[in-house]
């Protein structure tokens, strides 16, 4: 029988949970919203928002450019994070300790001064409302959760086992692939990931550097919300909610695949 204790902190973990999930939860049901109105609780029963979605170029096209523009900064920010961690982690304590300080201050820097800074020296190089831009900024505010993801898994990582397989004759290279890169594809894959959802998400920069002929989802999100409040929103988020659940339990798969292998 479990005890009296245990039983009270499954209850509040529960019960943070609930808190956690309500906001997000709500949305569902308004997405399916009769009326044009985000009202919760519901009138009526209408599939009209997501079909708003699929058929309307302004929805699809920013859907299309977010997604485009997030997998280039994951791939980008995955590759100079993953050589930062290492530059840092296997550098004098002197130096890698001011240039882990440097490479995650745009983490503790306010976003609002960020997309200042980064819309004045956009006007001078043209790049207000171009992929480059978002790719630039983007990748600059998601390199900082590689770098401390794949710096937790070089942390753990037993740098032994890469002596014992150059000893045996393997080259610099055959050591990574071989050895390194399998023990700290967990990390590099949680980089990757979390760069990805920072560019996805990413609304107080993209709201500078945005035009009119290149809007990403969140900033067509904000735009219809200050414009009519369409229940599309919703249905957005819903979708939104689900793809990132099926992501998670996918990642928590294979975590526990690799875990008994």
């Amino acid at each position: 029988m479990p005890s009296f204790s245990r039983i009270l902190l499954g209850l509040f973990c529960l019960l943070v949970a609930v808190l956690l999930l309500a906001p997000t939860l709500v949305v569902i049901p308004m997405s399916f919203n009769g009326n044009k109105s985000l009202a919760f609780p519901p009138v009526g029963f209408s599939w009209q928002w997501y079909k708003n979605f699929f058929r309307n170029p302004d929805w699809t096209t920013s859907f299309s450019n977010s997604l485009v523009i997030a997998l280039i900064v994951a791939v980008v920010a995955t590759v100079i994070g993953t050589l930062a961690a290492f530059g840092i982690t296997r550098a004098a304590a002197r130096v890698g300790g001011p240039l882990r300080a440097l490479l995650i201050t745009p983490m503790v820097v306010p976003g609002v001064v960020l997309a200042i800074g980064i819309y004045a020296v956009y006007l001078d190089a043209h790049l207000v409302g171009t992929v480059t831009g978002f790719v630039l900024a983007h990748t600059m505010l998601a390199i900082p959760f590689v770098l401390i993801a794949v710096q937790a898994s070089l942390e753990v990582f037993d740098r032994r086992l890469e002596t014992a397989a150059a000893s045996l004759g393997a080259g610099r290279l055959t050591v990574f692939r071989t050895v390194t890169l399998p023990l700290i594809l967990p990390g590099i894959l949680s980089g990757a990931l979390f760069a990805f959802i920072t560019s996805f998400d990413e609304i107080i920069v993209a709201l500078f550097i945005t035009s009119p002929y290149l809007k990403t989802l969140p900033v067509q999100i904000y735009t219809s919300i200050t414009r009519d409040a369409d229940p599309t929103v919703a249905a957005v988020g819903t979708l939104l909610f689900f793809a990132t659940s099926l992501i998670i339990i996918a990642g928590l798969l294979f975590g526990m695949h690799r875990g008994r292998t």
